[in-house]
């Protein structure tokens, strides 16, 4: 008999993580999805909006915020209640509170060579002002990198099973950058840059736990979206601006197969990635979604900045964050 692949998606209820579901679910209907979302009003609203296409899918809901360690230990012992085993678990979830744009880098750039890679990017543009969470713990190392790495943790019985393989799938992006990290500063509570330093850190942590799982059957990767038009981005500029330049960004896709604009193309290295054998993939590879500017979407990878030393930096580190985190608990 035919396995049916389950599926636990730590994503928002819209945008990149939406256009995921209905991609898989288009793809094999039978595949079970389990989302984990925040706001649960919010998840519903999701779920009934795939079942309206999808009236026969197997979908259920998990009430998770990563940014709150209780949240997420409750959210795991919830999933390890309901299944057995996980084949796909994607962690798509981010945040980037309180951006500001350096609006003197935007208007040097935006009339120079380096418009498309700066807003490809975000680099030198946009900085962020970050916050305490109820654990002590910066709100977007918390959100971003940690509560996803102490989910892992809790679920390994559910992902390392005898003579199956699974995949953890991190949503990074092309704004992860080394200059932005430090391992003297995991939490970046000295820097603005906190957006870039986490997504980097996940970088640096899909390498790690390639070194210490795959001999248990797991095995991690990492992709970039490009730049998708969400509620993240869409926050970072006012919306009267967005409406002026997007018939310039449209214009620009021609040119560039960064710019994938809709979650549709933006999901599409997570989908690509679910149809691929796990140990196939490159562990110093990161998977981007691309889009031609007629519009057709594939997925490239790309060796990333990294190394096994400093991964395995991090991942020590983060292991003595979490015993003072279950102490603390």
């Amino acid at each position: 008999a035919r396995l049916v692949k389950r599926l636990c998606g730590i994503s928002s209820v819209h945008g990149i993580g939406l256009a995921l579901c209905e991609r898989l679910l288009s793809h094999d209907a039978q595949v079970q999805l389990c989302l984990a979302c925040r706001n649960g009003q919010r998840a519903e609203a999701a779920r009934q909006a795939l079942l309206v296409s999808h009236p026969q899918a197997h979908i259920s809901l998990v009430q998770l915020d990563v940014g709150s360690m209780h949240s997420v230990f409750k959210a795991a012992q919830e999933v390890r209640q309901r299944y057995n085993r996980l084949d796909y678990l994607y962690l798509n979830a981010g945040i980037m509170p309180n951006p500001q744009v350096d609006h003197k880098a935007f208007y040097k750039g935006l009339f120079s060579g380096k418009a498309v890679h700066m807003f490809s990017t975000g680099e030198g543009l946009l900085t962020q002002k970050d916050e305490v969470t109820s654990d002590g713990l910066q709100q977007v190392f918390a959100t971003n990198l940690f509560g996803h790495f102490i989910l892992v943790r809790e679920l390994e019985p559910l992902l390392c099973r005898p003579g199956n393989s699974s995949l953890i799938i991190w949503t990074s992006s092309s704004n992860a950058r080394r200059s932005a990290f430090s391992l003297d500063d995991l939490q970046h509570k000295q820097g603005n840059e906190s957006y870039s330093s986490s997504k980097y850190a996940s970088d640096l942590l899909s390498l790690a736990f390639n070194r210490h799982y795959n001999s248990k059957g797991l095995y991690s990767s990492v992709i970039c979206p490009g730049l998708v038009m969400t509620n993240l981005t869409y926050g970072i500029l006012p919306s009267f601006f967005w409406t002026l330049i997007m018939p310039i960004m449209w214009l620009i896709r021609i040119f560039t197969n960064t710019f994938t604009l809709t979650p549709y193309n933006g999901a599409e290295a997570l989908f690509w990635l679910f149809k691929q054998k796990p140990e196939a993939l490159d562990p110093m590879a990161k998977y981007h979604s691309l889009t031609s500017g007629l519009g057709n979407n594939y997925t490239q990878p790309c060796k990333m900045d990294i190394d096994d030393i400093m991964a395995e930096t991090l991942y020590e580190k983060l292991l003595d964050l979490e015993d003072a985190i279950r102490k603390k608990l």
